[in-house]
Order: structure tokens, then C-alpha cells, then sequence
């Protein structure tokens, strides 16, 4: 079906909210392969698609993966530290891809009755955890860039200004939400396609709190590991720190990538 979805009823899901239903994973990384790419120099590549690999998938083994970062761990000085980037990107990241890997075969055994049923709920609830957090560092990595900052420019600039108010009205709601998340988890711009609106929303966990249907544009990571080398508990200077690094340009184009998805048979 391409323009729409078709209930038992009959009746017709239109494209935009049938594709929204799919949630982080799947929407978000659809809309990343439609961003402007970097490889893992730093150097713009000018292909409108990201490799696999880039998104944290490889179709040739069937496995989640570790993208590689599309910069270097010391380039995001001095705002960001090259250790944590270091531990953040090849300890926190990698230990998710293989939880959520893990996950995925250990659900597979239950289907094939080498594994016990009764384990499918915490089973589901690693799947969860470890998919968040997959999906949610994948577009970290690549909302941040050496040369980032200032503020976006064309079509996501305009929208920011219709539903915010402004870029400075934006910019206080967003790190107001990101330093009033409870213990550990995430600050998200998205793009909630029903009402095709942009939303500042916290997700607690990552794997909760979070508003389903919308795709996440412009992720910010306050667990401390993300920043207690160099700021400890000073969790307002990192995200200052972090808007100072903020590639505008790959989240306008995965705004642009994101709505177009979602509403083109709208």
C-alpha cells in the first residue's frame, strides 16, 4: 500500500499517521538516511544517503551495529571533552548495540522454543531499553559538529519560529527541559506528524516518557556520563556547552527528511 493503510474494517489509515506508528526506531532512522551525510572524517560526502552502517545497521549480517562517529573524539573541544566522547561513543553506545542485539536473539530462541516463554516481558523491556538508547545516540552523534552553533536557517528556522515563538523562546524551553529531567535520561525536539508540529518532550530512561508517533530531531544526552568529566554536577554549563556544537544543518535537513516522509500523502 502506498498512499494509505487499510483496517480489518476497511476503512483507510492515512500514510502520514500509518508511517508515525512506527515509532523511534524506524521512523528516525529513515529520516537520518535522508540527511545530509558525513563520514566518519568529518568530511561531507554530498550524498543525499547515509550508508547502513552510518544509521547503526548492517543488512549484510542482519545486525545492529556502532556507527562510526563522523568526526573525531577530541574534535567537539573544548565544549566537549575527547575522554568522555571516547567512553560516551565506544563503551555507553556499544553496550547497548549489543544488549539490543542480544535481545533480538533471545526473542527469536523463544519463538523457536529454545527459551522459556515466561522471559518474553523482561525480555521486551532490554529490547526497549537497549533500542532507545541505539536509536537516541545515533542521531546524538550527528546533531553535533566542530563547526556548530549558531542558529538553523531556512525551512526548520521558520517552523521553529512558528511554533516556538521565536529561536530564543526555543532555545529557553529546550534547555529548561533538559535541565529539569529527573536523574537520568534525554531532552528531545521532534516532529509530531498528526498535527505536524514541532514538540520539546523529556525522555526518562530513554525508553520512557516518550511521545509516540513523534520522530525525534535534535536528541540531548543528560545522563552523567554524557558530561561528569568535565562538568560534574554542573549540568547547565554542558548544556550551554552542547548548543555550542549543534550541527543546525544535518537537523534542518532531517527536519525537511522527516516531514516530507510523513506527509507526502498526507
Amino acid at each position: 500500500m502506498t498512499q494509505s493503510q487499510t483496517t480489518s474494517a476497511g476503512s483507510a489509515i492515512p500514510r502520514r499517521t500509518a508511517l508515525a506508528s512506527l515509532g523511534l526506531g524506524a521512523a528516525s532512522l529513515g529520516g537520518l538516511s535522508t540527511a545530509f551525510a558525513v563520514d566518519h572524517h568529518g568530511n561531507r560526502n554530498g550524498d543525499p544517503k547515509m550508508s547502513p552502517e552510518m544509521v547503526g545497521w548492517d543488512p549484510s549480517d542482519g545486525r545492529y551495529v556502532l556507527p562510526p562517529l563522523p568526526y573525531r573524539y577530541d574534535d567537539l573541544e573544548p565544549h566537549i571533552d575527547a575522554e568522555t566522547m571516547r567512553l560516551h561513543h565506544s563503551v555507553h553506545h556499544a553496550s547497548y548495540v549489543r544488549g539490543l542485539n542480544t535481545a533480538l536473539q533471545q526473542l527469536k530462541e523463544v519463538r523457536e522454543g529454545d527459551r522459556d516463554s515466561d522471559q518474553v516481558r523482561a525480555i521486551t523491556r532490554d529490547l526497549a531499553f537497549n533500542g532507545a538508547g541505539h536509536f537516541l545516540h545515533v542521531l546524538f552523534w550527528n546533531t553535533m559538529s566542530p563547526s556548530g552553533g549558531g542558529k538553523p536557517d531556512g525551512e526548520l528556522a521558520e517552523k521553529i519560529k512558528v511554533d516556538f515563538g521565536s529561536f530564543d523562546k526555543f532555545t529557553a524551553h529546550y534547555k529548561a527541559a533538559a535541565g529539569q529531567v529527573q536523574g537520568s535520561g534525554w531532552a528531545i525536539l521532534s516532529y509530531e506528524p498528526t498535527s505536524a508540529q514541532l514538540v520539546i518532550h523529556i525522555a526518562e530512561k530513554h525508553q520512557d516518557f516518550l511521545l509516540p508517533g513523534a520522530v525525534p530531531l535534535l536528541p540531548i544526552d543528560v545522563w552523567e556520563h554524557a558530561y561528569y568529566l568535565k562538568y560534574q554536577n554542573r549540568r547547565g554549563e554542558y548544556i550551554d556547552a552542547f548548543m555550542k556544537v549543534i550541527n543546525w544543518d544535518f537537523v534542518s535537513r532531517h527536519y525537511v527528511g522527516v516531514r516530507d516522509l510523513l506527509e507526502v500523502h498526507a
